[in-house]
């Protein structure tokens, strides 16, 4: 990898709208976020979808169910098209990358999806985040389904 941050397109078989939810909803969001290779329970999901709310998640990742508490706040919320929100795993306020979600509709039933992270971390640490997140997204697929 040599550019910072991650980008990944995807294309699901559902409509825009359901995509947003995924993304949204507590309930939702709980369930693929981890991937195949995490928890998230839905009992340390809060979602305040707005302009300036916050969200966090408790993840349990690997067999070692390795704890990694996240959060962020909404930066901005066009419904059903884009989310911009910041992201952490650590204690302090001042170290996070930003997130960027866009959802186009592309017809008959399908979405394509633009994911952006900055996040700006050694190769090692970014080849790890870009599997987990394909993980996520594999399972964000089979959802929709």
């Amino acid at each position: 990898m040599t550019e910072a941050g991650i980008k990944i397109t995807r294309v699901f078989d559902a409509p825009r709208e359901d995509v947003w939810r995924e993304w949204t909803e507590p309930d939702r969001f709980a369930d693929w976020f981890g991937g195949d290779h995490a928890e998230v329970p839905v009992s340390t999901v809060a979602m305040d979808v707005r302009r300036g709310g916050r969200w966090r998640a408790t993840m349990f990742a690997g067999p070692t169910r390795r704890e990694i508490r996240w959060k962020g706040e909404y930066r901005e919320v066009v419904a059903p098209e884009r989310l911009v929100f910041t992201i952490t795993d650590q204690p302090g306020e001042d170290d996070w990358e930003y997130v960027t979600v866009v959802l186009t509709d592309l017809g008959d039933g399908r979405t394509e999806m633009v994911f952006r992270t900055t996040l700006d971390a050694p190769d090692e640490v970014r080849e790890q985040a870009l599997c987990g997140l394909e993980s996520a997204f594999d399972r964000l697929a089979e959802v929709l389904r």
